[in-house]
């Protein structure tokens, strides 16, 4: 614990979703804030599925004035489960918890890694509201109500879940019942292949992935109509190998100062074999509504462009997962007249060491120039 920051748990209900049978409410947090301080400054940050309640950056915002929130709507730890509106009002509980208790003057989203598009979406929805529920859904209460921030914040940001695990998706799978099946041809870890891999090859390799979320779409179409002709809601299933970008092993794509032949689950030729990964496990809805690039609505480009906050953007030049044409993918898409870029030499989570003060610093540099 960092001297001199005080940590208030909090627990809301949702305008959807009420205090469980077993005590738990479905939107929980902790708000970090400076001892002796009342800020008129803050910052909310959540994910998917990740707990964001106690993020790192929590205390060091904290230290620096600012008040802060780590947010976790219901679909914490239970991704498969997720549907955008309901978690739009979730972070919105958030939100307005900040504005109505905290008194809050100013309000800034931080949306880190994957928590980039959510919190896109969220303020997209808070000014312009477009988000749909999934099919055969009602709109989640509340939807057309949530307070809009002041300020955007991306850190080390996917630009959403659809483009993310396309991106990472191992584009030589020819059986989705089969994780072992291989087009050896596309094979990422094939050493007849590359590294390094030629021009070509990168491009087929980038339709296959696309061809790849394509046809586990339309598998899901089809068998979401079979499962509900048989009396079941939905079901259960499997994506296999993910970990197969190839920037993660060929440093000449893109280069940048991250470390070669890594990414977040360590080596990628094993990591692709485990069964670790995003989209690992997933319903047929959940497809639909989060990982397919044809109907999910948690890409982060069609919400940025309704997002004309002034916005700050910061990329992390030894990410092994996220790069810097994500970042300017993120910055370009913005409405914003006001928006930041920048990149500091550290890693995803900024653990080198001052990193950590040096985003902060940055951050709040960037705050102080605007609100005051």
């Amino acid at each position: 614990m960092t001297p001199g920051v005080l940590r208030e748990f909090v627990a809301l209900d949702s305008p959807t979703a009420r205090r469980a049978g077993s005590g738990g409410h479905p939107c929980q947090g902790v708000y970090h804030r400076g001892v002796g301080r009342k800020p008129k400054i803050g910052m909310i940050a959540a994910h998917y599925q990740i707990d964001f309640s106690e993020h790192y950056l929590a205390d060091y915002m904290a230290t620096r004035g600012v008040g802060f929130l780590g947010w976790n709507t219901r679909f914490r730890g239970n991704e498969s489960s997720f549907l955008l509106d309901h978690a739009l009002v979730d972070v919105g509980a958030g939100v307005r918890w900040l504005r109505e208790v905290q008194h809050l003057e100013t309000i800034v989203l931080l949306g880190n890694s994957g928590g980039g598009s959510l919190m896109a979406a969220y303020q997209s929805q808070a000014v312009d509201p477009h988000v749909t529920p999934s099919a055969g859904m009602r709109p989640a209460a509340g939807l057309g109500e949530l307070l809009p921030a002041e300020g955007y914040v991306a850190s080390a940001a996917h630009p959403g879940r659809p483009e993310v695990l396309t991106a990472w998706m191992d584009a030589s799978v020819v059986d989705e019942n089969d994780p072992v099946a291989t087009d050896a041809g596309l094979d990422l870890f094939r050493q007849g292949n590359g590294p390094p891999f030629s021009p070509e090859f990168v491009v087929r390799y980038r339709d296959a992935q696309t061809a790849r979320n394509h046809a586990i779409t339309d598998w899901v179409l089809e068998e979401m109509k079979r499962v509900r002709a048989a009396g079941f809601s939905d079901r259960a299933f499997t994506v296999h190998r993910t970990w197969a970008d190839p920037r993660m092993v060929d440093p000449t794509l893109e280069p940048t100062k991250r470390p070669p032949n890594t990414c977040y689950a360590g080596v990628p030729a094993t990591a692709n074999r485990s069964a670790r990964g995003i989209a690992a496990a997933c319903t047929l809805r959940n497809w639909l509504g989060m990982w397919s690039l044809r109907t999910a609505q948690t890409s982060a480009e069609p919400h940025l462009a309704r997002v004309d906050c002034p916005a700050l953007i910061i990329n992390a030049d030894q990410d092994t997962g996220v790069y810097p044409s994500d970042a300017r993918r993120i910055h370009d898409a913005l409405a914003s007249a006001d928006k930041t870029l920048c990149s500091m030499d550290t890693d995803h989570y900024f653990t080198t060491p001052g990193a950590r003060s040096e985003q902060a610093d940055t951050i709040t540099r960037w705050i102080a120039k605007r609100w005051r």
